[in-house]
């Protein structure tokens, strides 16, 4: 595991837990932490299908904000673990609509790195009228460039990593890496998506910090989250039109947004970064000088919390 950061906010426990069932098939797990009379703020996690983390707790003050954190559909405590059916953007951002009901929120702060972003993004020019704000890490806007360099183009600077994916798959199916590991991650024969799910695993993992990190422990639920369900939103351009999130833009474009994205990103490069904040007026760049992805980086997790400090003291971005 990398090293905590120390500009993070101390350990903390949820005030409360519980899980939700959002449809017949699926059933997702929520927290709320800190203050409940506090700032809300909606925390979105990563993969899709990496599930939360209790360090993602910390980048808020306990004592100034109530934030509400959940495992989306596939991923984490939710269940059927890895499902990627009845799974789309589109009912993820119905999930985070009935989060808001149910604490009977009317607007929050939305946070959301990676994968997260594009979330945030989505749902916040659904539902503008629920969004106080921002902060993004890590933009993905899920166009077939980014997912193609996601899959393919890293390979100049992974060629070790790249070279460790491709050797399972027959030579004959390597022109379509996506699809055949969506084919084989997709299966209901475990024999099958076991290994294709550590591999996709191990190649997106190695690749998240600028330096190199201590192994971590296997973790067959982040495995299998992770490696479903990216291949799932990926293969299907997260269900949103090409560059769709650009498109709409106009309809965040008034609301505040702290984009911190890592300068050697290799998982979502700085380009998507770029172009977001170049097109929209009220946001906000921190380019993380030594950084890659990772939002427990140094840099990165510093210019998160100073984010979350700074609607804090001000109930807006400057």
């Amino acid at each position: 595991m990398p090293v905590t950061p120390p500009s993070l906010f101390p350990p903390i426990q949820p005030i409360r837990h519980g899980m939700l069932a959002v449809d017949e098939m699926h059933t997702i797990y929520w927290e709320e932490v800190g203050n409940p009379d506090g700032i809300p703020v909606l925390f979105l996690h990563g993969g899709p299908g990496a599930g939360l983390s209790p360090q993602h707790r910390r980048f808020f003050d306990p004592r100034a904000y109530r934030v509400i954190l959940f495992d989306q559909r596939g991923a984490g405590k939710s269940t059927p673990l890895g499902e990627w059916r009845n799974n789309t953007t589109q009912l993820l951002i119905e999930d985070i609509e009935r989060l808001r009901a149910l604490f009977g929120i009317q607007q929050w702060l939305v946070f959301g790195g990676s994968w997260g972003s594009t979330l945030a993004l989505a749902y916040g020019q659904a539902h503008p009228e629920r969004c106080l704000g921002f902060v993004l890490r890590g933009i993905f806007l899920c166009t077939r460039a980014e997912v193609d360099w996601f899959i393919n183009e890293v390979r100049w600077f992974y060629p070790e990593l790249y070279e460790e994916f491709v050797a399972p798959i027959p030579p004959d199916e390597r022109h379509d890496l996506l699809g055949a590991y969506a084919r084989r991650l997709l299966c209901h024969d475990p024999d099958v998506y076991w290994p294709a799910a550590r591999a996709w695993s191990r190649f997106e993992g190695r690749r998240v910090f600028l330096l190199p990190q201590p192994e971590e422990v296997a973790n067959d639920t982040l495995d299998l989250g992770v490696g479903r369900l990216e291949s799932h939103y990926m293969l299907n351009g997260a269900f949103l039109d090409e560059d769709q999130l650009m498109r709409d833009l106009a309809r965040i474009a008034h609301l505040p947004a702290v984009i911190v994205q890592g300068r050697y990103d290799v998982i979502c490069p700085p380009l998507s970064a770029w172009r977001l904040h170049t097109a929209w007026p009220g946001s906000k760049l921190e380019m993380i000088a030594d950084a890659g992805h990772g939002a427990l980086e140094a840099g990165i997790a510093r210019a998160l919390v100073a984010a979350t400090e700074q609607f804090k003291r001000l109930g807006r971005f400057e």
